[in-house]
């Protein structure tokens, strides 16, 4: 396998912790419902690109945590709707965007 093949596999992993730092940060400092659920896909696109790049081996690339990345991508997408209707409901019978706060 080639220096740069290995450097480009080390980058998306990278690029992926990066991801999920910034989306865990978003999602701590938002109180937002959407910001929130954004920061929260954020980070999940981080895991799934960490993933992808730590995927690699000396032998070729690994089939299974591809097919776990394509999986969770439909999974993310299902939860991001269902959440994105659970707001909606929030929203309309609480007229807020937020969650109140914990006493």
């Amino acid at each position: 396998m080639s220096a740069t093949v290995l450097a480009t596999d080390a980058l998306y992993a990278w690029v992926g912790v990066l991801l999920c730092g910034l989306g865990l940060f978003g999602f701590l400092i938002h109180r937002h419902l959407l910001r929130r659920l954004l920061a929260f896909n954020v980070m999940g696109s981080g895991s799934f690109l960490l993933l992808v790049g730590l995927a690699q081996d000396g032998r070729g690339i690994d089939p299974v945590p591809q097919a776990l990345v394509l999986t969770g991508i439909v999974v993310a997408v299902a939860s991001t709707a269902l959440a994105l209707v659970i707001f909606r409901r929030w929203h309309r019978v609480s007229g807020e965007s937020t969650l109140p706060e914990d006493v």
